[in-house]
């Protein structure tokens, strides 16, 4: 009888292999062709209203309802010049994906002739459902207005899909009351907090400075994987992993995928989705296998932070359809596999002026590394300060098998500098005191200079197991998921930086206001937060049992799971720099808890049903029948009167199979008793929780007995593709 398994390899294996031929034109020549740019608006508009805009955005004021109806004008001639028939506003709701509403330009005239009609109006503002959406008790149903309103600092672009255009205007989801509904609304908040407290800081060393924009490099992790098998796992298309499944016999071992040569149909795909990206202005560089089998990597050049991150949802949604074309299917589950490399979404950070200089990039004068040491050790302040939050940022049901696991990185947030700014760090330390002279100040200024290479990046080692790492010039959070939507880190990222700025120019004005000079002001108080701040520095391997203990005595948090990781939201101090910096008010921050709450719960369960599903219908009748056929076989030797003995084999096999599904109906059995408990909670945060420590522990008692039947059953009959299958089949 045919399987799942037998039908997906026979579909694998009759897939053509000769990929097509494909125009090599320059990418320069198709580089945002879909995306309504600076350069097409200007060509558009009228000088005036160019300039308008221009001065609108430059000053952070609202755009005047004249304004927006000649934008819409512009946009309107432009889309319909490149065949697009609909527009929609494209928005993040709290799904973790995004959204869009779709609306012909198309509509009648009063005499009812047909034309084509988008206004200010509709480029401004639209009203879909917010009822269906996550709000954590913001919007009731019978509440259900919601409003999507334009980002005019993210370009509008044009979505070619099965032949029909869309123009797509980037937007935020807010309440009828006007509370964000969305990731991106609060982010922007946090870039516009960290511009207005890093420009006060920067203008100590530079008084020109008038803007500090955050800034996003990600480099995304993913699984390809043959359509055909995908189809053949339950698991992996509900919930994007394998809830059952014995790791091969080869795997990651041999450490021969990491950077090795791409599989032909995986470049096929990878050259066809850059293009994509390309002509929607994402600017994909770099592409590359990763560690895992199957697994793979691909990162942009850096961006302002929240249009990297509108790129980040975009290349997402590219690369399941574009995958698709190619009959593959693109895993960004954080643990798809289990016993090899799981995926994780580095967010590579930096702050950078209007005057052209990276904040975080050490210089060649004493003067530039003030100022280079002063945002390096404000940010390590900032995360030792609200670490609780940034881990509470990547907190997902999915993230704890890697940070639950110690795997790429840890739970424990801390903090990787590397050997020379470690001793420049101790050098300030030990050198600033109270009595500062102008004779010291200068040359403790020269001795850093000295220290601090030109180029720190080949000058020390990056340290891969650090989930927060300083990279020569800019810090990487090695601990996002691969399916996040960055906007959360950031924004914890951005709003913690800008209250640290915040705090630190106040203390450094207040020693200047007493009289002293600014510079050792400025050192004195980056003395203060070294001291304060330096037990989240670590260098050494943060997977070890060694540094979970060392952690512990330190006094940081170790947070395995994500219900109690994401109590940091709810908590007092949260609570006032949510407030303080203007990110978020009470009802949005009690909202998110809520809402990821929820997410975690809703997984959870789905993945219990999975499992309870497949072992039922799937693995255990397999299993069952193998065992007929042997427990029929020792029956037809002892008829046919060989010795006892002959039968030993077949016995053993018959007892292990009935005791390993034994085992796995009583796990499926005390799975459904504790799902039902935990459906009784009184509260969301109690129902995670239990969900947490009462429901998922039993997914691997059960998944350790089905994994030893895959080994023992007859490969035949086992049912679904295998790891080997999986993996290998490229």
């Amino acid at each position: 009888m045919p399987t799942n398994r037998s039908t997906a390899l026979s579909l694998f294996l009759s897939r053509p292999k000769t990929p097509k031929e494909r125009d090599n034109a320059k990418i320069s020549s198709y580089y945002g062709e879909n995306v309504f740019t600076d350069n097409k608006l200007r060509s558009y508009l009228s000088n005036d209203a160019y300039k308008a805009y221009t001065q609108t955005i430059n000053n952070g004021q609202k755009i005047s309802r004249e304004l927006a109806d000649q934008i819409a004008a512009a946009l309107k001639a432009w889309a319909m010049e490149q065949g697009t028939t609909h527009y929609s506003h494209w928005f993040q709701p709290l799904t973790g994906s995004t959204a869009e509403k779709h609306d012909s330009f198309f509509t009648l005239s009063g005499s009812g002739s047909a034309l084509e009609k988008f206004d200010g109006d509709a480029l401004v503002q639209q009203e879909p459902d917010a009822s269906s959406f996550p709000s954590g008790g913001l919007r009731a149903t019978f509440e259900a207005r919601g409003y999507t309103a334009w980002d005019p600092m993210s370009p509008a672009f044009i979505m070619d899909i099965a032949g029909s255009k869309t123009l797509c205007i980037p937007t935020v989801f807010i309440s009828y009351t006007g509370e964000a509904l969305d990731h991106k609304a609060p982010l922007l908040r946090s870039v516009e907090a960290l511009d207005k407290a890093a420009t006060g800081v920067a203008r100590y060393f530079d008084r020109f400075v008038n803007k500090v924009t955050a800034t996003l490099g990600w480099e995304q992790e993913y699984f390809v994987i043959d359509k055909a098998m995908y189809y053949a796992r339950p698991d992996l298309m509900s919930s994007g992993r394998t809830v059952f499944g014995r790791g091969p016999a080869k795997g990651q071992q041999l450490e021969d995928h990491y950077f090795g040569t791409i599989p032909e149909r995986v470049y096929a795909f990878m050259v066809d989705l850059e293009r994509e990206c390309h002509k929607l202005g994402i600017p994909l560089r770099t592409r590359h296998n990763e560690v895992a089998p199957s697994q793979f990597e691909c990162a942009p050049m850096f961006e302002v932070a929240n249009i990297a991150v509108d790129h980040n949802q975009l290349l997402m949604d590219l690369m399941d359809r574009v995958a698709r074309r190619h009959n593959l299917i693109v895993l960004l589950h954080e643990k798809p596999f289990a016993g090899i490399n799981g995926s994780g979404k580095h967010n590579n950070w930096s702050m950078s002026t209007d005057t052209g200089t990276n904040l975080l990039g050490p210089g060649k004068t004493p003067r530039n590394n003030l100022q280079f040491l002063t945002f390096f050790i404000n940010t390590i302040k900032a995360v030792h300060d609200h670490a609780d939050l940034l881990r509470a940022s990547i907190a997902a049901e999915s993230n704890d098998y890697r940070l639950g696991a110690n795997e790429a990185p840890p739970a424990i947030i801390s903090v990787f500098i590397g050997d020379y700014l470690t001793k420049v760090l101790e050098a300030i330390e030990m050198r600033v005191d109270n009595d500062l002279k102008e004779e010291e100040e200068n040359e403790l200024k020269l001795d850093i200079h000295k220290m601090i290479p030109d180029v720190m990046m080949d000058n020390t080692d990056r340290n891969r197991t650090s989930p927060f790492a300083f990279t020569g010039n800019k810090f990487e959070f090695r601990a996002v998921d691969s399916t996040a939507n960055c906007a959360d880190p950031m924004m914890i990222l951005n709003m913690i930086v800008a209250n640290q700025l915040n705090e630190f120019k106040e203390r450094v004005d207040k020693h200047i206001a007493d009289g002293e000079k600014k510079d050792s002001a400025i050192l004195k108080e980056l003395r203060e937060c070294i001291k304060t701040s330096k037990n989240i520095l670590f260098e050494g391997d943060n997977y070890s049992e060694a540094w979970a203990n060392e952690a512990a005595k330190r006094g940081l948090p170790n947070i395995k799971t994500t219900p109690t990781a994401l109590d940091a939201f709810t908590t007092a101090k949260a609570n006032k720099i949510f407030k303080d910096m203007k990110i978020l008010n009470d009802k949005e921050q009690e909202a998110r808890h809520e809402i990821y709450l929820e997410k975690y719960i809703k997984k959870v369960e789905i993945e219990s049903s999975l499992i309870e599903e497949l072992a039922l219908n799937q693995i255990l009748p397999a299993c069952i029948r193998y065992q007929t056929e042997l427990l029929l076989n020792i029956k037809a030797n002892k008829d046919a009167g060989l010795s006892k003995g002959a039968c030993i084999t077949q016995e053993t096999l018959a007892e292990s199979i009935s005791g390993h599904i034994n085992a796995a109906y009583d796990g499926i059995e005390k799975m459904r008793v504790q799902r039902e408990k935990a459906e009784h909670q009184n509260s969301t945060r109690s129902k995670a929780i239990y969900f947490c420590d009462h429901v998922k522990p039993i997914f691997l008692e059960i998944r350790d007995h089905v994994d030893q039947l895959e080994l023992i059953v007859e490969d035949s009959y086992w049912p679904l593709p295998k790891y080997r299958e999986i993996l290998f089949n490229r």
